[in-house]
């Protein structure tokens, strides 16, 4: 059974930048399709990024494009959030997820795993 393991969030400043990281506990999710959701108290899981199984691929929800950047590196089994110009409304638990196909997906219900989550904070 595969792991997903986020980490890499914390407190940070509005303006500020934050590496979100995702490990896998094995390959198994080296043919799969990634994303990244978050959910801010009080509201639905909401699609953030997601990025197909070679990396050729990637969607951002319109709330993050231009601010951040969803990598993989498949050799090391991680996947990777880049997030610039951090704003308070981006509060949330970050979570990532590995898709059932290959290219990846901005439905929630299309990922069969899902890491714990890590906390992202941006104070105004």
């Amino acid at each position: 059974q595969g792991r997903l393991t986020e980490s890499g969030g914390g407190l940070v400043q509005a303006g500020g930048s934050l590496r979100l990281s995702c490990a896998a506990s094995s390959r198994m999710f080296s043919n799969n399709g990634l994303g990244w959701f978050r959910q801010a108290p009080g509201k639905d899981r909401e699609f953030v990024a997601t990025i197909s199984w070679n990396g050729g691929r990637t969607i951002y929800a319109d709330a993050v494009k231009g601010r951040f950047t969803v990598s993989r590196d498949n050799a090391q089994n991680t996947m990777y959030l880049q997030m610039n110009s951090l704003q308070p409304e981006d509060t949330a638990v970050y979570y990532c997820a590995a898709d059932r196909g290959a290219s990846g997906s901005s439905y929630a219900s299309n990922y069969r795993y899902w890491g714990q989550g890590t906390q992202v904070t941006v104070s105004s």
